[in-house]
């Protein structure tokens, strides 16, 4: 992840995949970038700008005791027409049986300034996903990859949630999947539209509201180390 300046918000946000591949939108890295911006002084503020190859997003800065603990961030509109996402096939797919990833399932195909597929399941936790996340990652109906996740409602207002991100493999969370999953579990009638859901990964606990002009994504953030990039010094 590279922060550097920007014209148009108070920083730009590059992310960058396990394999040196740059996706659009990060939503874990946002919040991260977020916390750094204000804790270094750089945007001690409480609504913070971010420019990211899919828009500028807004952070409201949740803070405690004088640090950054966390955002909710405006993370734009869940797209669902298939071409944008994109994926190769026409009008939008929520809830259909495709086949894919050399079997058929049950998706619903998101985008959230990158793409992803959405497949509700019975236990995320039983899934080979190291088997099954490449056969989704490399399958032709998707010509830019894709990332996919495989949820389970939990409760009134809470989803379980695995994510295999194209390019890193298996991650302990994904703020923009767990944008999609909620959005597809709202269009699927699952929740309310403006409800808070609570989507639970790996790595901790996201709550995820959707509605049609926007999702909005709340996290904490926490500095774990500190360190210095030499880079190359020939």
């Amino acid at each position: 992840m590279l922060i550097c300046p920007s014209d148009k918000a108070d920083a730009f946000m590059h992310m960058y995949n396990a394999d040196g591949s740059e996706g659009k939108m990060c939503g874990n890295a946002i919040r991260c970038v977020g916390k750094y911006l204000y804790d270094e002084g750089i945007a001690k503020k409480e609504f913070i700008d971010i420019e990211t190859l899919s828009g500028v997003k807004r952070l409201k800065m949740i803070i405690k005791d004088g640090k950054a603990a966390g955002a909710r961030v405006d993370m734009g509109a869940a797209v669902f027409d298939c071409r944008s996402i994109p994926a190769d096939r026409d009008g939008e797919c929520v809830g259909e049986k495709v086949k894919v990833a050399g079997g058929e399932y049950e998706v619903s195909l998101v985008s959230m300034g990158n793409p992803h597929c959405v497949v509700f399941c019975g236990d995320p936790d039983a899934l080979e996903l190291e088997k099954t996340g490449p056969l989704f990652e490399r399958d032709p109906l998707f010509p830019e990859g894709v990332n996919t996740e495989f949820v389970k409602k939990t409760g009134d207002n809470r989803l379980r949630m695995r994510v295999w991100e194209r390019g890193s493999g298996e991650t302990l969370a994904c703020g923009t999947g767990a944008c999609a999953a909620v959005s597809a579990a709202v269009r699927l009638g699952y929740f309310g539209e403006g409800q808070p859901v609570t989507v639970s990964l790996r790595g901790g606990e996201l709550i995820i509201e959707y509605t049609k002009e926007t999702v909005f994504m709340t996290g904490e953030a926490v500095r774990v180390s500190d360190g210095v990039y030499y880079g190359d010094t020939e």
